[in-house]
């Protein structure tokens, strides 16, 4: 008898979408713990708490490569065999390890107690403890949760989960406000200020800001301007609170990047003469930066297999920018209301598929030979093997990628394995 759940569905949603290879089976993905290693270096004064196994420990630590000469701002709290098996009172010994913990690191402000696996399968209550420790804690440091659990999740929606614990706590104003969503690393979030700046519009916030304990406001003036697609749940929380959702492609590469300083100009009322002024000379860099990796890049065929829902946005890029060919996209969430200005600029002739099924998208990948194939890293060193040449998916979260500056790096990310293996030909 077929397993409901392993036969693929192709869907059209509506007339004019194209149609979506849906696939439900064996995934391969990392789970939203892995946010952690970004979010830390981000909200400079919060801890990530970690109620979870030692196998998420182990996860959390090889992500983040534990630096040697800061202590980091994340731990687990590890759950025992007799906490599994309800043998002790885990709610106890976590408040005990909290109240240590922030007495030994006085500096963190917001403490988030991040859901897993294991404290999902016993029910661990995690948005009580929250309150119960705020009641104990605040004002001096404030206690937030989200799940960071990979059963159902692909590891980017943790920061996602994150970022939505803010929205509640944000106050309201009247005030117009232009709210870029999205972690950024501090020199792409100082670039993009600057040239909203250059702009005219100076009113901009960051979510998240540079510390946890600076909640933006938010009301029915405030634009909202989205940088990573994978934050829908946040979006979709902060348009309840009346905010305006401006849509664009993302700023990935030189017309990405264009399109998303349009949508802001163009809400704003910025003149095409001011934008073309202010935008030309970083686009020609960006365009000088690309044009020395599309020889590398030209024409060579892609294969994406689902992992961090950068997927469409980067096939976008790639084809459009770099002239690659496109085989397949697939994303592990296809959210239309995200990504619905980078479907309209992909091929026709692609197929796009949502969810995975393992088995199949490797036979797939496998029939058609692509000259590269972005994957997870449980599956690079296996096509490596077998000939293949691959890029790590997770790579390109954590690293600086968007904006015009980040071009030309965005690009040689994808260059360096073709690069590699020239070198290494005999």
């Amino acid at each position: 008898m077929s397993n409901l759940h392993d036969i693929p569905i192709a869907t059209r949603s509506g007339c004019d979408e194209r149609p979506v290879l849906r696939e439900r089976g064996q995934r391969e993905v990392f789970c939203g713990l892995t946010g952690i290693v970004w979010l830390h270096r981000k909200l400079q004064d919060a801890f990530f708490l970690v109620v979870g196994s030692r196998t998420c420990a182990h996860l959390i630590q090889s992500a983040a490569g534990v630096m040697i000469f800061a202590e980091p701002r994340f731990g687990t709290a590890i759950l025992t065999d007799r906490d599994l098996a309800g043998m002790a009172d885990a709610n106890d010994e976590l408040d005990r390890l909290c109240v240590t913990l922030l007495e030994r690191r006085p500096e963190i402000r917001t403490l988030f107690l991040v859901g897993s696996c294991p404290s999902e399968v016993i029910k661990l209550d995690l948005a009580r403890a929250a309150e119960r420790l705020n009641a104990r804690l605040l004002p001096q440091v404030r206690v937030l949760n989200y799940s960071g659990s990979g059963i159902e999740t692909t590891f980017t929606q943790g920061e996602d989960a994150a970022l939505r614990t803010f929205v509640p706590l944000m106050p309201h104003t009247d005030a117009r406000q232009l709210m870029v969503v999205g972690c950024l690393p501090d020199i792409v979030e100082d670039q993009f200020r600057r040239q909203f700046e250059q702009l005219g519009i100076a009113d901009v916030v960051f979510l998240p800001g540079r510390r946890a304990a600076d909640v933006p406001a938010i009301g029915p003036n405030t634009d909202l301007l989205p940088a990573q697609p994978f934050n829908g749940d946040t979006v979709r929380a902060l348009v309840a609170r009346g905010a305006r959702l401006l849509r664009a492609p993302y700023p990935f590469g030189a017309e990405g990047t264009t399109a998303w300083l349009q949508a802001a100009a163009r809400a704003w009322g910025v003149t095409p003469a001011t934008f073309d002024a202010v935008t030309g000379p970083a686009r020609a860099r960006a365009e000088t930066a690309l044009a020395r990796q599309r020889p590398l890049l030209a024409g060579r065929s892609l294969f994406m297999l689902p992992d961090s829902q950068l997927e469409p946005s980067l096939a976008r890029f790639l084809q459009r920018e770099l002239g690659m060919r496109l085989i397949e996209v697939g994303t592990p969430f296809l959210d239309r209301q995200m990504v619905s200005e980078e479907l309209a600029l992909l091929p026709d002739d692609i197929v796009l598929s949502e969810g995975q099924h393992l088995d199949r998208q490797l036979d797939r990948v496998r029939a058609a030979r692509p000259d590269l194939t972005v994957c997870g890293l449980g599956l690079a060193n296996p096509l490596e093997a077998e000939g293949l040449a691959t890029k790590w998916s997770i790579e390109l979260v954590f690293s600086p990628i968007h904006g015009y500056d980040q071009a030309g790096d965005l690009a040689e990310l994808f260059a360096r394995p073709f690069a590699r293996r020239a070198r290494l030909a005999v």
